[in-house]
């Protein structure tokens, strides 16, 4: 019999499990599974809190529909029935002290049509006739690998880019947009380039592809992500879950591994995955000739905060589902979540829950990351009084702290990862590397990853 241990019960991990498990039936395969997992509950990142009328998920909220595997787990965890989706309508941008509509018939901010660009309030006239250039230039010299920031701007110019686009995409891909690459963005971008000679041209000719996935664009549960999360645990009742238990070490020991556990134990191992942070798998390898690839990865901080008030949320704008900040605000947050009115399921009396992002790239994040919860709340409570003119004590507060647990793919990344794992077929064979610090941040991409690692180690068998 084989044995295949998975470090790290979130999302990833669990979608290993499950696939292997699946694997395990409809191959017939003599295998024993076993999931390692360092906290006291599974789901990394994936935990639902609920609280007086509330439900609040400290990491990820919400789960893009359209990614590979994504409807099919959801389908063979039978779970259709307890499916939610978002409410649709209109994000702004918070510029100048105040809240501006995103124009319709953008694509994270980047206009589809001339009409579109025209629309704008975030953007002067000469900013407008700039990006019009997007139409003339050629690309000659930008590809995947070229820096997004940098292609952007050479093509629309520096104030469309700035005001409109960057926020967008800042506040989803978590970081400086001159330092990740296309490829790890948008990377259909330079295709609609080179095919229509213009950006705006070609998402216009894909414009229904867009529309279409913006409705019912994103999941939850009724009862909050961590459905999904159960759901898997359950199914996974004939194999082996430690939780509370840390992986300290791995050795290889001949043709098998030793995974060596935080209770004095160990495990005998023929195949193992670590699902964990980088620097998590880079401590238990403890290897010096990874070490300078998994030193290139790279990673970056989020603070949360969700304030709960006894107030109806239909005083928020109307059709408004939340806003992004741009520069030369008065506030501090990145962006802000109109939780209740974009989740129907997370209040059940209609009242007002928010929630409040500031990111370690924000200037303002240094002074904020060793505040005490109360002091954190005061920030998050004076920046919805200067953005929305709202006033009000919460009822709920959830304050989570993401130390450097958000993964940035950087231009460096895609290199890394293929010297990484050029190096461990060598040295560690039988032992993967998964998770959003190699492959992905969404948790499509992670289901995805999870899935292609459990048919993997069925081919090998």
């Amino acid at each position: 019999m084989k044995k295949v241990v998975v470090v790290g019960g979130g999302i990833t991990g669990l979608s290993t499990m499950h696939y292997l498990h699946r694997l395990k039936i409809e191959k017939s395969l003599d295998v024993e599974l076993v999931l390692v997992e360092s906290n006291d509950y599974l789901g990394g990142k994936i935990y639902s809190v609920k609280e007086a009328d509330f439900i609040m998920e400290v990491g990820a909220d919400s789960i893009v529909a359209r990614n590979t595997g994504v409807m099919p787990l959801v389908e063979e965890l039978q779970l259709q029935d307890e499916l939610v989706y978002n409410a649709t309508g209109i994000s702004y941008i918070y510029t100048n002290n105040e809240l501006h509509a995103i124009p319709a018939d953008t694509v994270f901010g980047i206009p589809t049509s001339v009409e579109s660009l025209n629309s704008s309030t975030l953007v002067s006239e000469a900013g407008k006739q700039e990006a019009l250039k997007d139409f003339d230039l050629p690309n000659e010299n930008f590809t995947k690998e070229s820096s997004v920031g940098s292609f952007l701007e050479h093509f629309f110019g520096k104030e469309l880019v700035m005001k409109q686009i960057a926020p967008v995409l800042s506040g989803v891909y978590s970081g400086n947009l001159d330092k990740l690459t296309i490829a790890s963005t948008l990377p259909y971008l330079v295709d609609y380039k080179n095919k229509y000679g213009s950006i705006i041209k070609g998402l216009d000719e894909n414009k229904s592809q867009f529309q279409a996935a913006a409705n019912k664009k994103f999941i939850s549960f009724r009862n909050g992500l961590s459905t999904l999360i159960d759901r898997m645990e359950e199914e996974l009742n004939e194999s082996t879950i430690l939780k509370g238990v840390h992986t300290t070490k791995i050795v290889k020991n001949g043709t098998t591994y030793e995974v060596s556990l935080s209770s004095d134990a160990y495990i005998e191992a023929d195949y193992v995955v670590l699902t964990t942070p980088h620097n998590v798998a880079q401590a238990i390898l403890h290897n010096e000739e990874l070490d300078n690839d998994f030193n290139k990865l790279k990673n970056s901080s989020l603070i949360s905060i969700y304030l709960g008030f006894d107030i109806p949320d239909e005083q928020l704008p109307a059709e408004g589902t939340g806003f992004i900040v741009s520069e030369n605000s008065d506030v501090k947050c990145n962006a802000c979540t109109w939780t209740s009115r974009k989740w129907k399921h997370t209040s059940k009396n209609s009242h007002l829950l928010v929630r409040m992002f500031y990111k370690s790239t924000n200037p303002a994040y240094e002074g904020m990351k060793h505040m005490s919860e109360d002091e954190l709340v005061e920030v998050a409570l004076q920046d919805i009084e200067k953005s929305l003119k709202l006033n009000g004590e919460p009822q709920v507060v959830e304050v989570t702290k993401w130390n450097d647990l958000m993964p940035n793919y950087h231009l460096e990344h895609g290199e890394a990862i293929k010297s990484l794992n050029e190096k461990m077929d060598s040295l560690f064979p039988h032992v993967m590397l998964a998770g959003c610090s190699y492959y992905g941040v969404g948790i499509g991409a992670c289901i995805k990853n999870g899935k292609e690692t459990a048919e993997l180690i069925a081919e090998r068998m």
